[in-house]
């Protein structure tokens, strides 16, 4: 667990840059941490579905990857339960996405940032 946190952790602006290694290590545990939590939801997607819009498995799987994709829905919904389920779903997948890109592209930010070096020297403040 101790190589994980190593991974995780981001050095701070007075510590050397990354290697290489650790970068790519550190790039691909953000990006398997999103595709786990993008499996997670998923699996919601398709029980809702499933269970409140009365589809079948393979048609609920359909469906909660479209609406997670972005692409919108394909089957009409019965029940009010499963069209709320639907509304909140989509709005959950929305800002799943936006937090996704956020977490994948984290790790390439910071390494941006720390060798632009974005603290300025304290004589340059005002």
């Amino acid at each position: 667990m101790q190589w994980l946190r190593h991974l995780l952790r981001f050095e701070h602006q007075h510590e050397p840059l990354a290697s290489s290694q650790r970068f790519w290590g550190r790039l691909a545990v953000f990006w398997l941490l999103v595709v786990g939590i993008l499996g997670c939801v998923l699996v919601l997607g398709v029980l809702g579905y499933h269970w409140l819009g009365g589809l079948p498995w393979v048609d609920a799987l359909l469906e909660a990857a479209l609406i997670l994709g972005g692409m919108g829905p394909l089957h009409p919904l019965p029940t009010t339960a499963a069209k709320l389920f639907a509304a909140f779903y989509a709005l959950f997948s929305g800002l799943f996405f936006i937090a996704a890109i956020g977490v994948m592209l984290s790790p390439i930010f910071h390494r941006i940032a720390h060798r632009l070096h974005t603290q300025m020297p304290e004589d340059d403040y005002v």
